[in-house]
């Protein structure tokens, strides 16, 4: 009797619809579009059923990369689920009240696709050029090189060297692991520009008096 529940439950599990299934089957999507959204479909079956694995932010991170895919395309979606995934750390929690964020009803941690701009002291551009160079750093810039900015240096060195090793061996699967290190590298400086911009605390209204018109 047991064992027929447990293939029940696999079996409803498999069948039942998720958040990236509407996503993925939407006829909008081109083919590359669907290649990305297909495995993060499947990858829900796994971490929706699974408290261990669920993510501290809302939307999780594979709703997140899914509606990046599909609303922003392959390449861009890509790019900026990565730096999501970067920012999805130990340090989360304590970066998210630093801005003041806001946290959904189940305790999460609101961190919509769109963000809304605040004024800062930040310089996304100088951000973003800085991670150019030595990716991490602009997110060190940005208040968060721990863990975000160390997270994004330690992705990007390991990529580069599966890139490497991959073209010094003349493996087949040389542009995909090429494919993959340049997607961290400009993901890299996308989250440093991303990070100036938005995850920042406010400034407050003494110091917008204060600033030049």
């Amino acid at each position: 009797m047991k064992s027929l529940i447990n293939i029940f439950l696999l079996t409803a599990t498999l069948a039942g619809q998720y958040p990236a299934d509407s996503l993925f089957q939407d006829s909008n999507n081109n083919i590359f579009q669907k290649m990305f959204l297909y495995p993060i479909a499947k990858w829900q079956r796994v971490s929706y059923n699974s408290e261990k694995i669920s993510c501290q932010f809302h939307p999780n991170c594979s709703l997140y990369g899914a509606r990046a895919i599909h609303s922003k395309g392959a390449v861009a979606g890509s790019i900026i689920t990565y730096d999501r995934i970067v920012r999805c750390n130990e340090s989360a929690l304590f970066n998210h009240n630093a801005m003041g964020g806001s946290f959904h009803s189940d305790g999460r941690l609101i961190d919509p696709l769109d963000h809304s701009l605040m004024q800062n002291d930040k310089s996304p551009v100088f951000a973003a050029t800085i991670s150019a160079v030595l990716p991490g750093s602009g997110r060190a810039y940005g208040g968060r090189m721990i863990m975000d900015g160390i997270y994004g240096f330690m992705f990007w060195t390991m990529t580069i060297s599966l890139a490497e090793k991959s073209i010094k061996r003349q493996s087949a699967l040389s542009p995909i692991f090429v494919g993959m290190a340049a997607i961290v590298h400009v993901g890299e400086i996308y989250g440093a520009y991303r990070t100036a911009k938005y995850y920042q605390p406010p400034l407050k209204s003494s110091d917008l008096k204060s600033k030049p018109e």
